[in-house]
């Protein structure tokens, strides 16, 4: 059905689908709207950023990486207001990753000023292998390669100024780990000796989560960092 309009529009309204209701959009509310700043690539940046810094320490190299990511806040002060990632640089004594760190500073700061969705890039860097082999971190993760650790440093961050939501098991599965480690530990008689460690020095890596978590009982797989279980 058509409806011709033959008067001039001086005002609008939503209509609220839960009350049947039209709610109605003032002027002023209209161009407080349109005053909203988004992220875009032609954006000036500030005299001053806003920022955390981040080490990386790997058993591949005797020198740290330093990740320094500094954010942007946008329409401060308003109901709008929204903190958004503006560059990235990574500084290190090692020179042997001088060529390839610049130039993934600066494709990652450019995705950043470019705006809308940013956080596919955690996905892919933490997609990167390196032919060399990886590394395990504190606590048993295997790191495929510095760059997968580089996004790692990505993600910690987005989640820090709200972009990201983190990970977090439900009580079912935490009642469920908590379950199998105590029935594991029960089994070994207490005569396993993890040093300090969060998991047992029995535990095999986990193909879903990455942490050397996974124990074996009764033929079943179990991974005490993420759930994942699976029997042979």
């Amino acid at each position: 059905m058509t409806i011709r309009i033959n008067r001039k529009i001086v005002a609008c309204g939503v209509k609220d689908p839960s009350t049947d209701e039209a709610i109605e959009v003032t002027p002023e509310h209209a161009a407080a709207e349109q005053n909203v700043v988004q992220m875009h690539e032609k954006l000036e940046r500030p005299e001053s950023l806003i920022g955390e810094t981040y080490k990386i320490k790997t058993p591949q190299s005797d020198h740290a990486l330093y990740v320094t990511i500094n954010d942007i806040v946008l329409n401060p002060g308003t109901e709008h207001e929204l903190r958004r990632p503006f560059e990235i640089f990574i500084n290190s004594k090692n020179m042997d990753h001088f060529q390839w760190i610049v130039a993934l500073t600066r494709i990652i700061s450019a995705v950043f000023r470019k705006g809308g969705d940013v956080t596919f890039l955690v996905e892919e860097l933490h997609s990167v292998f390196d032919p060399r082999g990886g590394y395990f971190k504190k606590g048993g993760r295997f790191v495929p390669s510095l760059v997968a650790e580089i996004g790692d440093v990505v993600e910690q961050h987005l989640i820090r100024i709200g972009i990201l939501k983190p990970a977090e098991l439900d009580q079912h599965q935490k009642a469920f780990i908590a379950e199998k480690r105590a029935e594991f530990d029960n089994r070994m008689n207490g005569s396993a000796d993890n040093d300090g460690q969060q998991f047992p020095d029995a535990a095999v890596l986990c193909k879903k989560c990455m942490t050397k978590a996974a124990i074996l009982l009764d033929g079943c797989l179990t991974c005490l960092n993420c759930g994942e279980s699976k029997c042979s």
